[in-house]
């Protein structure tokens, strides 16, 4: 009985948050949204779903709390060194071929990769050529994302993780140090544009010769999945990139055969088809 009354509390906690504020998590994962929505309950001191969404829906601001907690915001620099490697390797060379390029970074939640890969396209000698579109659905996480301060508790793992990554330079040199945080060079953000999008709703948001949504589809649902892939290929120029998760595939997803695997431990693909955006 507990479990059919969770059940109902989970949909209609759902419903009332796409009504209220138009954030739509139905095609979640749901194992996943359970999670989340426990940890926001145990965090409050919230007894039940029904009190929490009683709570959303007569307080906005507290929503705006608790919004961060439902859209997953881990990350950090260089987070999976190995892929930054491959993206050296596969990636950096097709770039090269390009007087100007676009990269989308879809889900950047904090920033933290996007900045890694302003740096790793520094090094390589192609920042300059580069517009990044950073996007999220959760206005807090860009909110840090753009003013690019982090704790400085982090930056020692940061670094090990820049050096594993095949890091060229002093990681210092990219940024300044103050009491108990850290400030990257606000020149790693000239070419970026951090903006709201909602991978669920929302269409295409550029023409692109890389996506990156890195940790962000093991959140949704089958259907979402393959409708944010479809999103992705019709935002992709043929022969162009997609780079997902390590528990991510774009194998068994309506769509995936879009895409022909370039690394399959790195999750890096390539779209093979003759279709979606005309790059010029």
């Amino acid at each position: 009985m507990r479990t059919s009354v969770e059940d109902i509390e989970i949909k209609l906690l759902i419903q009332a948050i796409h009504a209220c504020y138009g954030y739509d998590f139905g095609g979640y994962n749901e194992m996943s949204f359970r999670r989340l929505v426990s940890v926001i309950l145990a965090k409050y001191g919230i007894a039940t779903i029904s009190c929490l969404q009683d709570e959303i829906l007569h307080k906005p601001e507290f929503f705006a709390r608790v919004l961060p907690d439902l859209t997953v915001t881990t990350s950090e620099m260089f987070r999976d060194p190995d892929f930054y490697r491959a993206f050296r390797d596969e990636i950096v060379p097709y770039l090269k071929t390009w007087p100007a390029f676009k990269i989308w970074h879809a889900g950047c939640s904090t920033g933290e990769e996007v900045y890694s890969l302003a740096i790793l396209l520094k090094e390589s000698g192609l920042y300059e050529r580069a517009v990044i579109y950073a996007t999220d659905i959760n206005p807090t996480a860009l909110k840090t994302a753009k003013e690019g301060i982090y704790p400085v508790t982090q930056i020692k793992r940061d670094t090990q993780n820049y050096i594993a990554a095949g890091g060229r330079e002093s990681f210092s040199s990219y940024y300044m140090a103050s009491y108990d945080a850290v400030r990257f060079d606000p020149g790693l953000r000239k070419n970026i544009l951090f903006a709201a999008h909602n991978l669920v709703v929302d269409d295409v948001f550029c023409e692109a010769h890389v996506i990156l949504c890195r940790n962000v589809l093991i959140y949704f649902d089958r259907d979402l999945q393959a409708r944010v892939l479809d999103l992705f290929s019709r935002s992709l120029a043929y022969k162009s990139y997609l780079c997902l998760g390590s528990n991510e595939t774009v194998q068994f997803i309506a769509g995936g055969q879009d895409f022909q695997t370039v690394s399959d431990q790195q999750k890096i693909f390539r779209k093979v088809v003759r279709s979606g955006a005309p790059i010029q």
